[in-house]
């Protein structure tokens, strides 16, 4: 094969490239409000697909195991720089392939196995990464957990306070996976001092809120943060380190070589551009209309007869309880996801239900909101999901694919942002 001769995708794979094709149109013509998914823009997905993904280069810009780093190490200082500007951080890493082996990183830096870490509890909201039993953080060094509340569905800080007094941790996780409210890094900064324990805070829902000022920072207060690059952030699939200049060397060993070789430059470079689109007013807005969004969204819900844990969201994710509703979790999603509306079964707090069949679903407002989709929406939105959960435990299929067809003639009213090719 050469340049001149080099096929492209459609000729050298017809089957994937009729799969990416597809995938194209079900993302086109559905509802996503899956809160861990959103859309990139076409300058992030050109990013993504370069020439950069050719070249190796262990190690840090300046100190490279492989030579021909000229460029990458532009690429590579370019997002590191816009990094640190939009957070307002001393040091930040780029290199972390995803949000789980950043959050390993932190326990190869600061923890030996065997020694206490605590976080909150997967149940409860967490991430399996905080020291959840199925997870090697939970299995290589000693969790405790912390939860919410069961009459208010929030931290109770009191409780994390005496919890720490207890077990003394040296690394305390705040932030999690399933958090419909704001987190108060201050109150658990004040904790961590009190036993002299590092605060990591892991942002990765709400890294896009907190860069357009929706949610307040944990810079300050947190010497970790912790952040995937997709979800709020609106970049490719990858993760960041940021930290006070005194951790950048322990956290930048752990990366590499402790726990990855080269980084993945493509995605990279695509994390870079994310960064400087997220420095922008637009950004900003947008910002401030997910939370918006999803408020009018759980007011929508709320009207409907739906159980908010917590009562409602400060930011883009709802937590709703279908106990009352007759319905679990799993089956309403997947009912939903056969009228073209995305989301995922969820455990709630104190969930009588098993995590494979909880009794939840979790929504959020990132992706639909890229699209373009306000506040006036939402109600619609809600008056769908409420509309098949009737239907579905009626046993009526034939409205859960009649509110199909009205999902899909609606989301194709909202342009999909990195939309490629012919979509009909």
């Amino acid at each position: 094969m050469t340049a001149e001769s080099d096929p492209d995708l459609t000729t050298t794979d017809p089957e994937i490239a009729e799969l990416i094709q597809a995938e194209n149109v079900r993302q086109r013509d559905t509802v996503r409000l899956i809160a861990s998914e959103n859309y990139v823009s076409s300058a992030v997905l050109q990013a993504t697909g370069t020439v950069l993904t050719n070249k190796y280069s262990e190690g840090y810009p300046g100190k490279r195991y492989y030579e021909g780093q000229q460029i990458i190490d532009q690429v590579e200082t370019l997002a590191i720089d816009r990094a640190k500007a939009l957070f307002g951080v001393e040091h930040a890493n780029v290199q972390p392939y995803s949000g789980s082996p950043a959050n390993l990183a932190v326990y190869l830096a600061f923890l030996k196995p065997g020694e206490t870490v605590m976080g909150m509890a997967l149940p409860m909201g967490g991430h399996l990464t905080h020291g959840w039993s199925v997870s090697a953080t939970g299995t290589w060094f000693r969790s405790v957990q912390y939860g919410v509340r069961k009459e208010t569905g929030r931290v109770d800080m009191d409780e994390v306070r005496d919890l720490a007094r207890a077990e003394r941790p040296k690394v305390i996780f705040c932030g999690g996976t399933a958090i419909p409210r704001t987190i108060d890094f201050p109150a658990f900064a004040e904790v961590a001092r009190e036993i002299d324990a590092i605060l990591v805070a892991d942002i990765a829902h709400i890294a896009g809120l907190v860069a357009g000022g929706a949610h307040p920072s944990p810079v300050g207060s947190a010497q970790v943060i912790s952040t995937t690059t997709h979800k709020t952030l609106r970049g490719p699939r990858g993760a960041m380190l940021m930290s006070t200049a005194e951790h950048a060397k322990a956290l930048d060993k752990a990366v590499f070589p402790g726990l990855q070789g080269g980084p993945h430059n493509h995605t990279t470079a695509a994390i870079a551009v994310a960064l400087k689109e997220a420095a922008t007013k637009e950004f900003r807005q947008y910002a401030a209309a997910i939370v918006e969004n999803a408020k009018a969204l759980a007011d929508g819900l709320s009207a409907h007869g739906f159980d908010l844990v917590s009562g409602g969201t400060d930011n883009h994710l709802l937590l709703v309880d279908l106990e009352n509703k007759q319905l679990p979790g799993k089956q309403a999603a997947k009912a939903l996801d056969r009228a073209g509306i995305e989301l995922n079964y969820n455990t709630v707090p104190f969930d009588p239900r098993k995590p494979f069949d909880p009794s939840g679903i979790r929504l959020g407002t990132a992706a639909v909101t890229s699209r373009g989709m306000g506040t006036s929406d939402m109600s619609q939105v809600a008056d769908w999901i409420a509309r098949v959960v009737d239907a579905e435990r009626a046993g009526d299929q034939h409205a859960v694919e009649t509110v199909g067809e009205e999902v899909r003639d609606f989301a194709r009213a909202f342009p999909m942002p990195g939309l490629s090719g012919d979509s009909a």
